[in-house]
């Protein structure tokens, strides 16, 4: 039989950190003592208190559909959690839980992005932003947030990439992948862009609790109530509660985007899951010190590790504010080491050093690598240790 795919899939990238992590188990399989640096999600299991409340939803009979748009207990939980951390009152209707928040972007794309449509995507970005929008049928339109600017998007770039057909912009704070940080005035400036220009604003805030010293999150959304209006934010409990297999996100916004989102959920996922629902109530309305011991272990690893790595020859680094990944700058070490590329240095770390890293081609920056730092301080301090070794052994 002759297969005819679509071609809305044939334009898709493979998931650069899935391909690096494949690649990794099955050096491991095979028996080489890999470490990988590549998975996005916290090495400590989900709090114990949340295990249980799912369980006990199980046993009191809680298995059935939901409705679309989520447990309304959920929806009351995840607007009492925006009316504490932000100051933002959302209604029922204004909320949607999603399979992942993941699953919240790509619903979003949906419904908003006519063929054509353009989204501007600051690089580095993560690396669904594009494929999500083109399968959407827009157009994803890059901005370089350079390093000299910590990776950040300025007004003036937004200003130059906005067109007739621009319909939103993204805005990842704190970023995967550089950790960085958009400050309340960098949001105003460039959330008065987009109220002047009638652009949706998309706020993914999936790392808003793992903020590192005297850094603070800030949601675009709070800064006045006609940028409330004009951004959608993205979240879920997976990174801040450890639950990435839970798959629970949401969004919240204008009641307009959220029904057609809700619609549109109905009739592809039905509801998320509703045991994981039960288990995200607990994540919110139960005890909060699983989360801030989580954040302190990683400020502590990225503290340790963050010297060592830029004392590796030809790294750089910005320390990141945010996540939980280190986002260097190894161009100079590639060259340094005879490789042609970063993506050629990266398959030769796995292959000589063992250590998996994803290459910053995935994220639209093609001299940056990413390490996670979501692994133990042990395992960290090895793997720095490999790649410095790697690195020195090629120099003499």
């Amino acid at each position: 039989m002759d297969i005819q795919l679509a071609a809305r899939v044939k334009s898709l990238t493979p998931s650069a950190t899935l391909a690096i992590t494949a690649k990794a188990k099955q050096l491991k399989a095979e028996g080489h003592d890999v470490i990988g640096l590549g998975a996005g999600e916290p090495d400590f299991n989900t709090p114990q208190h949340i295990i249980d409340a799912a369980a006990v939803s199980m046993n009191e009979g809680h298995t059935k559909y939901t409705a679309s748009a989520g447990l309304v207990k959920l929806l009351n939980e995840i607007a009492k959690k925006f009316q504490v951390d932000q100051g933002l009152e959302y209604k029922q209707n204004e909320i949607l839980v999603t399979n992942g928040a993941k699953h919240a972007l790509y619903t979003l794309f949906q419904v908003i992005l006519d063929k054509g449509d353009e989204v501007i995507i600051p690089t580095p970005y993560w690396v669904s932003y594009p494929e999500q929008v083109k399968l959407a049928e827009g157009t994803p339109v890059f901005v370089e947030g350079s390093e000299s600017n910590d990776f950040k998007m300025t007004p003036e770039q937004l200003s130059q990439a906005i067109t007739d057909k621009t319909k939103a912009v993204i805005i990842n704070s704190p970023s995967n992948p550089t950790g960085m940080i958009y400050s309340a005035e960098e949001l105003l400036a460039l959330g008065q862009i987009c109220l002047e220009k009638n652009i949706l604003i998309i706020s993914d805030e999936i790392y808003e609790k793992l903020i590192y010293g005297e850094n603070e999150h800030v949601s675009i959304a709070q800064l006045s109530p006609q940028l409330k209006e004009q951004t959608i934010i993205i979240n879920g409990v997976s990174k801040s509660h450890s639950m990435t297999g839970w798959r629970i996100g949401y969004a919240a916004g204008n009641s307009v985007i959220i029904k057609a989102m809700t619609n549109l959920a109905s009739h592809s996922t039905s509801n998320p899951t509703t045991t994981a629902q039960y288990g995200a109530i607990a994540a919110y309305e139960g005890p909060q010190d699983a989360v801030q011991e989580m954040k302190e272990a990683f400020e502590h690893r990225l503290n340790v590790i963050y010297d060592k790595l830029v004392a590796i020859p030809g790294i750089s680094c910005i320390k990141p504010q945010g996540a939980f990944y280190l986002y260097p700058n190894v161009k100079e070490a590639a060259a340094l080491t005879g490789y042609g590329s970063v993506d050629d240095f990266v398959a030769g770390l796995l292959e000589e050093a063992m250590v998996a890293v994803v290459p910053g081609s995935g994220f639209g920056t093609p001299e940056n690598i990413r390490l996670s730092y979501a692994t133990s301080l042990d395992v960290l301090e090895e793997a720095i240790a490999r790649i410095h070794q790697f690195v020195e052994s090629k120099l003499s």
